[in-house]
């Protein structure tokens, strides 16, 4: 790391100033070219299933969803009357200021920070999106990448879809699943600079399933990254 500032660190923290003011006025609100073949990012930090909460009563609430007044809430989400749908409804009677639209509107910008953040080793960035499980993995695994000197570039392309997959209660906590179908530009060079992984000039195609989680009634509002794994 270079001493002192530059004209392009100053700018990096402006706009990481402003990825965080978005971040919590987003998810912090309780109411979100040639192809390679399609990769998933973050193998080696990935955590295999959702993190339970740590309660004695730490089940799933399977009862069932009180009738809603509108039918169309998830509309765009969730087909009428499907698993996810009644999923949903059952996470608005344990947080009705729960919004769907506004959740995924959140992830798309939690989901794009996150990606860069990791990329550049950015620990401030990701110890305010992750919990502390996924928050060691990742940290982890940009410790030992900065041990072999390797560095990675990455552009963020955009997301092609993000969808709720699973939405459950486990004892007090909403964790709610999304995948993310998006387009990177990626490489990761070595201590000499060379290229030993992705390129500069190719889009690829990334499939992600995520995990974010939030106490129910919490004062906090933000939702934290609990898990990581390859879509199917």
């Amino acid at each position: 790391m270079q001493d002192g500032f530059d004209l392009s660190v100053i700018v990096f923290l402006v706009l990481a100033a402003f990825v965080g003011w978005r971040l919590y006025s987003v998810l912090g609100t309780r109411t979100e070219r040639d192809a390679e073949p399609t990769v998933t990012r973050f193998r080696p930090v990935a955590v295999a299933k959702p993190v339970e909460a740590p309660s004695s009563d730490d089940t799933i609430i399977e009862a069932e969803a009180k009738p809603i007044a509108d039918p169309s809430r998830w509309r765009g989400i969730a087909d009428p009357d499907s698993s996810l749908a009644q999923a949903l409804d059952r996470v608005v009677e344990a947080e009705p200021s729960f919004d769907g639209r506004h959740f995924l509107s959140g992830g798309r910008a939690a989901y794009e920070a996150i990606v860069l953040a990791f990329a550049s080793g950015d620990r401030s960035t990701l110890k305010d999106l992750l919990s502390r499980d996924v928050f060691e993995s990742f940290t982890g695994a940009i410790a030992d990448r900065e041990s072999k000197g390797e560095t990675v570039e990455t552009t963020f392309v955009g997301l092609d879809k993000v969808e709720i997959k699973d939405a459950q209660i486990r004892g007090k906590s909403i964790q709610i699943t999304v995948k993310f179908l998006s387009k990177l530009i990626t490489a990761t060079r070595d201590a000499k600079g060379e290229i030993i992984e992705g390129a500069t000039d190719k889009v690829i195609d990334v499939n992600d399933v995520w995990t974010f989680a939030r106490d129910i009634g919490s004062r906090d509002p933000a939702w934290k990254l609990i898990a990581t794994e390859a879509a199917q």
